[in-house]
């Protein structure tokens, strides 16, 4: 008997800058390759080894206005004076081939989403730093920015943490093992719920069936 087909999960991921979100999205496209990794499109520009089309679809000012005049847009946010999006088309795709997609975005893009026609299939996580000072070490560990970019996402840290109630679950990124750990729990109970699965009804109907030929 053919397994019950489940529809596709948007799997949403948030944190103020520097909390491990990225490193978690990627810990989790490789635990499963199934997983669809919704690559944002952005204004900003391209960091020493980023790759349009891999890291981000990058985009001057007026594509992006075009985009979002299009409505091409499933979310968009300006984020540190750039703006960042996610194209509706690749998502709606996956969605219809019932194919969870991973979204690695702020809590402006997760509350669009969660407000959209999507927002039944939405699971949304929260990653919390374990202090503030853990937080801005790992932002200058990475060395990816200017001391000036590193105190303005620190200052916008604040408002970012106080969204955490917004979201499904939160998880306290303590150690990256143990917080990789929770999120594949996550992932594995929200893909067994029965209201995500409408093959339900017949895969039981055909256990019946089963029964009657006994």
């Amino acid at each position: 008997m053919q397994t019950p087909r489940r529809r596709g999960l948007l799997i949403i991921l948030s944190s103020p800058s520097g909390a491990g979100k990225s490193t978690l999205a990627r810990r989790l496209m490789q635990w499963d390759p199934t997983l669809r990794f919704s690559v944002s499109a952005t204004t900003r520009q391209p960091r020493s080894g980023e790759t349009d089309g891999v890291e981000y679809f990058f985009k001057t000012r007026s594509e992006f206005a075009a985009m979002v005049e299009a409505d091409g847009m499933l979310e968009h946010a300006e984020v540190f004076g750039n703006f960042y999006g996610t194209p509706k088309g690749p998502v709606e795709a996956a969605m219809a081939q019932g194919r969870d997609t991973l979204f690695d975005i702020d809590w402006q893009g997760g509350q669009q989403i969660r407000r959209s026609s999507l927002a039944k299939d939405v699971v949304s996580i929260f990653i919390l730093p374990p202090s503030i000072a853990d937080l801005e070490a790992r932002l200058r560990t990475r060395a990816q920015d200017s001391d000036e970019v590193i105190a303005g996402r620190m200052a916008k840290s604040r408002d970012e943490i106080s969204h955490w109630g917004e979201y499904d679950y939160v998880i306290i990124n303590r150690d990256v093992d143990a917080a990789e750990a929770e999120l594949k729990t996550i992932l594995t109970a929200e893909r067994a719920r029965a209201d995500r699965q409408p093959s339900l009804n017949d895969f039981v109907r055909g256990l019946n069936a089963e029964f009657d030929a006994r």
